[in-house]
């Protein structure tokens, strides 16, 4: 496949005509203030087009069409920060290159990467604290790769139709120490030379090599042809320098040219390649293998091809990626790590085996067109999570649920037949009745759908949604999200429906093209956001840091990103949410969802100034290592928002540590805290607070240096409040397992005395005990005993529901119907409590139970209150006994509610996953009550799991 940046060529010509009719757009401008919803699932939303590696194979650097530079921890894959380029609408900010400094200290990064200047830049970001620290500028096109020499002095880029430049790292110059910008096409690689000297390619046919630079710039060795193909793409020395390999993106050869004078030495067989292209390439870090990989696919899979004695040995495949390999660099020891565009990425170790592969988290809509369903009014939908449509789901927006078997409305398939549309499935040149649809140049067409009416198409492409009418005049376009990869029509021919490259699935108001609503299922199947473009939203439990604000800061700063969760006061909205299809409007939607609650219109306040504080921790380092139990801890404190900052503190493995939570107002400079933490690794973060939210998490993960003390060789003491209520007053409200519930697991809480715990105070609160206020008392109870060296689990069994404004209430024993109120427990009494316990804390909730409650039917939103306790500065671990709207199921067959059952069998060690080992982590216990509901209930019942994302997994109990 001939990749050619297509996506921004269109921008190009955009640029010139705008040039030529109005000179106010050379005029630099900052980049949009405005904060811009985007997804966040913890990994990439869009092809990984480039990766880099330090010189000690510590990090991985990963850059994507998504907008963001990742680094990873090379040898877990655990993802250690997230850097953010100042980005805008379309193609502004999207990342093509990526290289991180030998040392490790600097990511360069670039692209589409204009961002309010009048040409593009190279951002310069420091890799601990992620701060953008410095720009080179003036670029004439897009920068395609990035790549430091070996002794870390200069970092080449190659661009779109510009030719090269090669800076000086340490900046000492912003203009660059070499350039040459003769050259007839796109450059997608450059590569130094052990000596400093420089390999290039270009679609124009020729391989370029360099002298090593001097004071005179960069000066010409030798331009040549490769036999392999007329479109070099990629070229690397070995590590000797003596040879260079090439790829090709027009070809399935590989070639190895001498790196004196580009002459052929040889080219590795490539027998039985017969499709894609070998275009990215790479040498073992001692020179004996040679490895290729591109859009060569085999049996739907992209394999990796090594060839062993440097390229002149037998070919062998290797595990590669469900997408394009896009990039491969080696590392030591033989290994190599790649990047795909599933997105995702993998090292694979010299014995051929993938050792590492962190897979994309978003569905793959790739060729399930026949299967995306939309009901008639466009409210349930199905889709595939894997290509091709596999792993389908049907989700239900009223419902807000995953739905099976007999629930499954009636859905509908997108009408291709009943226009005579032609040539639109992966075609420029779409045709109705043989006659060609106006596109952008190069805009590729992918899907189709004929509205019910027959009065007309949408048409889904690589950039745009458009609708044309049954005489091929555009009615409206609108920029796509990513690919257009499905498109369907509601048949009540009101509702558009769209899923896209980045995994969501957005409606549109058909008569106009505005978009209504998003939805995002993430690949673990049980999270999904939905917002709508104002922001309003409803999430399932553990989800709403799926999506979130990314506000710039000028040019020469990073932008922030807040996650929705930090605007929850105000745009938690699911009962907006219900109304949007309905009223094809979102103001009329929160109009009527405002009326029916009660609640006065709301002054809008914007998101720029409702935005909590940023903290950047300066020392220590994320990676250091530490060896006394006093850390100071310095850190500096930005109000985003202009408001007061009020306080702020530290946790330790996201517990609060004592006497590091102040009321004082907080220098925005920076300031130092001093805590106590374990003998141990260990994670510390500072959250600031205003009067909004508290701030994300700032953290770092350190290492304990010498030997670590265990935590769990002092044994804590474990407290657990057991509550649950069947027997209620009211005879309606009346459970049959909800106590038993209780008992049974603070008797198996109970077994774990001597055991992981030197001792287990337990206090029971079931049926007539249970009280409001025994349950405060209880509650009081477990904070103030629990110390920072313990372990508290608050077990809640019995009825949760919400009020007409979404307020959850657990619901105790002497509960009166329609007193909420007074007679209910809030959830902010247990969050609060939550908030406040000084050790770790694991949260079980099961109050979904079937009942006539409040005049509803047996199901209550506990998403809301799941999502507040396990955030980042509550920091409770919590397991939740269903999804929302979802009914938890008990019978007599099982004694037990189905959570239960799961959860006393996993805590009294069914929940172990290894021979010889007794500890069960978090983790553990939800993978295994995970399944075992799964299988009592026949999938009917589906219990989350919330694990706030500065606590590390931890033992909860050991196999008696």
């Amino acid at each position: 496949m001939k990749y050619r940046f297509v996506a921004y060529l269109k921008p190009i010509l955009f640029f010139f005509v705008l040039l030529i009719f109005d000179s106010s757009f050379l005029v630099a401008a900052d980049p949009p203030a405005a904060p811009m919803l985007r997804i966040e699932t913890g990994m990439h939303t869009a092809a990984i087009k480039k990766i880099g590696v330090d010189a000690q194979n510590r990090f991985l650097i990963t850059g994507s069409d998504d907008k963001t530079v990742r680094v990873w921890e090379l040898e877990t894959g655990n993802l250690l920060r997230i850097l953010r380029p100042p980005v805008g609408e379309g193609d502004e900010g999207k990342i093509y290159a990526v290289a991180i400094s030998p040392d490790g200290r600097t990511v360069a990064a670039g692209g589409w990467t204009k961002a309010g200047t009048d040409s593009h830049n190279i951002y310069l970001f420091d890799r601990a604290t992620g701060e953008l620290t410095g720009r080179f500028t003036g670029l004439p096109n897009v920068i395609c790769y990035l790549v430091y020499s070996r002794d870390g002095r200069y970092l080449a880029a190659a661009l779109g139709e510009g030719g090269i430049r090669v800076y000086r790292s340490d900046r000492s110059q912003s203009t660059p120490a070499g350039e040459d910008t003769a050259y007839g096409s796109d450059s997608y690689c450059a590569d130094f030379a052990p000596d400093g000297g420089l390999v290039t390619t270009c679609l124009d046919g020729f391989i370029r090599l360099y002298a090593p630079l001097s004071d005179s710039g960069l000066k010409l060795l030798k331009k040549a042809q490769a036999p392999g193909g007329k479109e070099p793409s990629s070229a690397v020395f070995s590590p000797d320098g003596s040879r260079i390999a090439v790829g090709f993106s027009d070809s399935t050869k590989v070639d190895v040219l001498s790196a004196k004078d580009l002459s052929h030495l040889y080219s590795p067989s490539t027998a039985g390649v017969d499709n894609g292209t070998l275009s990215k390439v790479s040498w073992s870090s001692d020179g004996e293998r040679l490895f290729a990989g591109g859009s060569y696919n085999k049996s739907g899979q992209y394999p990796i091809l090594a060839w062993p004695q440097a390229g002149q040995g037998s070919v062998q495949e290797l595990s590669g990626a469900d997408h394009i390999i896009m990039h491969i660099l080696p590392l030591s020891s033989g290994k190599i790590v790649f990047g795909a565009g599933d997105p995702a990425f993998g090292v694979i170790a010299a014995s051929g085996k993938r050792t590492l592969f962190q897979p994309p988290a978003i569905a793959d809509h790739r060729g399930t067109l026949e299967g995306f369903h939309l009901s008639r009014d466009g409210k349930a939908v199905r889709f595939g999570y894997e290509i091709r449509g596999k792993s389908p789901a049907v989700f239900d927006l009223e419902t807000r649920n995953f739905i099976s078997g007999n629930a499954t409305p009636r859905l509908f398939s997108p009408d291709t037949q009943n226009l005579n549309i032609t040539d639109w499935k992966s075609t420029v040149t779409p045709k109705l009745n043989g006659t060609p649809l106006k596109l952008d140049q190069y805009e590729k067409s992918r899907s189709l759908a004929v509205s019910p009416s027959k009065d007309g198409f949408l048409l889904g492409t690589e950039w745009h949604l458009r609708f044309f009418d049954a005489s091929g005049s555009e009615r409206w376009n609108t920029l796509g999200q990513g690919i257009a990869w499905d498109v369907n029509i509601a048949k009540n021919g009101k509702t558009a429906a769209a899923a896209f490259s980045d995994g969501t699935i957005r409606w549109y108001r058909l008569s106009d093209g505005k978009e209504l609503l998003a939805f995002f299922p993430h690949k673990d199947r049980k999270r999904w956001v939905l917002w709508t473009p104002s922001g309003y939203y409803d999430a399932s439990a553990g989800a709403d840091e799926l999506i979130g604000w990314h506000v710039n800061n000028g040019k020469d700063r990073a932008a922030d990103f807040f996650p929705v969760s930090k605007f929850k006061t105000r745009y938690y909205r699911p009962d907006v949410i219900a109304k949007i299809l309905d009223t094809q409007d979102e103001t009329e939607a929160v109009r009527l969802a405002d009326q029916e609650s009660g609640k006065k219109q709301q002054v809008q306040i914007p998101v720029s100034q409702m935005l909590p504080p940023v903290v950047v921790i300066h020392s220590p380092i994320d990676g250091d290592e530490i060896g006394s139990a006093a850390l100071s801890v310095t850190y500096s404190v930005r109000s985003a928002s202009g408001e007061p900052v009020t306080a702020v503190r530290a946790l330790v493995n996201g517990r609060p540590v004592e006497g590091s939570k102040g009321g004082r107002p907080v220098r925005p400079e920076s300031d130092t805290l001093t805590i106590i933490v374990p003998q141990q690794d260990c994670e510390v973060s500072v959250i600031a607070e205003n009067r909004f939210e508290p701030s994300e998490p700032a953290t770092v993960r350190l290492k304990w240096k010498g030997k670590q003390s265990d935590e769990f060789v002092i044994k804590p003491k474990l407290y657990v409040l057991a509550v649950g209520v069947s027997d209620y007053q009211e005879n309606s409200l009346t459970l049959r397992f909800a106590a038993k519930d209780a008992m049974d697991f603070a008797q198996a809480m109970q077994k774990q005395k001597g055991g992981l715990y030197r001792d287990v105070a337990i206090k029971v609160l079931v049926d007539q005990d249970a009280t409001k206020n025994k349950i405060l008392d209880g509650l009081d109870w477990i904070q103030k005993e629990t110390t920072s060296k313990d372990v508290a689990a608050v077990f809640i069994s019995g009825h949760g529901i919400n009020d007409n404004i979404g307020t959850y209430y657990y619901l105790p024993v002497d509960y009166e119907t329609d007193k909420e109120k007074r007679t209910g427990l809030v959830f902010t009494d247990i969050k609060d409590t939550v908030s406040g316990i000084a050790g770790k804390v694991v949260t079980f909730i099961d109050t979904c139970h079937s009942g006539n409650v409040m005049g509803r039917k047996g199901v209550v939103d506990i998403n809301a209150f799941v999502n507040e306790l396990s955030s980042a500065e509550n920091g409770s671990v919590v397991f939740s006994s269903s999804t929302s709207r979802q009914v938890s199921l008990e019978t007599p067959e099982w004694n037990n509610g189905a959570f239960t059952k799961a959860l006393v069998e996993g805590i009294e060690g069914k929940a172990v996953q290894s021979e010889g080992k007794d500890k069960i982590t978090v983790n553990m216990l939800d993978a295994y009550i995970s399944e075992r509901v799964k299988q009592l209930t026949s999938g009917k019942q589906t219990p989350t799991t919330v694990k706030p994302p500065n606590v590390p997994d931890f033992p909860i109990a050991v196999k008696r």
